[in-house]
């Protein structure tokens, strides 16, 4: 179905059930029967978007990217799953993302206003915020949770099931095997936390104030004496009134699938 007035290249593939609306469709592309693509979507040249596929509006996707094909899991039979990519993205060259698998909740979302770089690969079930930047060849396995603006560099790849918070920024190359606290700054072959992402709260706008507070009490957190549990709830207690604080308490506190990514020496006790 094609609402509007949508410029498709004759040499472009729309299969028959493919909703598009307003939409370009550059030379060589094909479409498939299930996606659906939002007002003012662009898709350059030599892009394939196929299965339960949704385009939110004013996406532009670049050539040979893939969008919607079978996940790369060989629990999946083939059971019908979707994945659903908000506003405003920018989907460049060879970016590759999977819809999600039954025993994954069925779902790969990702949210508004992203940049996904060359080769950026998103893998089944998981769950990208909105704002987040994904650079040249960064990697999600299945069932990441990727937060709102969150930063990965370059050839960094995310082990499955890991959490990464908000404004967090994974350095390029870095492993992450382990849950990264929200504003935090990873690096490494296997990646360790390396203070906080002061530059991205800066650019995002945070307040003077609440960097200083989120400053003392990740020294709190990871810089003194005794076990991990108690620095947590001393934290808690000092800092219940700030939300950016507690937003890190929290998502510690709520993580139970995996260890959260420390400094180097440290160990959570």
């Amino acid at each position: 179905m094609n609402k509007g007035m949508s410029e498709i290249h004759p040499t472009a593939v729309i299969d028959e059930g493919a909703e598009l609306d307003d939409v370009y469709v550059g030379p060589l592309c094909h479409v498939g029967a299930g996606v659906k693509l939002g007002r003012g979507c662009r898709l350059e040249s030599h892009v394939v978007i196929t299965g339960n596929t949704t385009l939110g509006e004013g996406c532009r996707v670049f050539p040979f990217a893939c969008l919607g094909h079978r996940p790369q899991d060989l629990k999946y039979r083939g059971e019908e799953s979707d994945l659903i990519i908000g506003s405003n993205n920018q989907i460049r060259e060879h970016v590759t993302m999977h819809p999600g698998t039954a025993h994954g909740g069925g779902i790969t979302r990702v949210g508004d206003d992203g940049l996904f770089m060359a080769g950026v690969h998103i893998a089944h079930d998981c769950q990208v915020g909105n704002g987040v930047i994904m650079a040249n060849n960064a990697t999600l396995a299945g069932h990441v949770e990727l937060q709102d603006f969150a930063f990965l560099g370059g050839l960094s790849a995310v082990h499955q099931f890991v959490r990464i918070g908000s404004q967090a920024m994974i350095g390029g190359l870095a492993g992450v095997e382990a849950d990264v606290i929200p504003y935090g700054m990873v690096l490494g072959n296997r990646a360790y936390l390396n203070g906080l992402n002061i530059i991205g709260m800066k650019r995002r706008g945070v307040e003077r104030d609440d960097i200083q507070n989120l400053r003392n009490a990740y020294r709190a957190l990871f810089m003194t004496d005794g076990t991990f549990a108690d620095r947590l709830n001393d934290v808690a207690k000092q800092y219940a009134e700030n939300a950016r604080v507690i937003e890190i308490v929290d998502f510690i506190r709520s993580g139970d699938n995996r260890s959260i990514c420390l400094p180097k020496m440290q160990r959570a006790a």
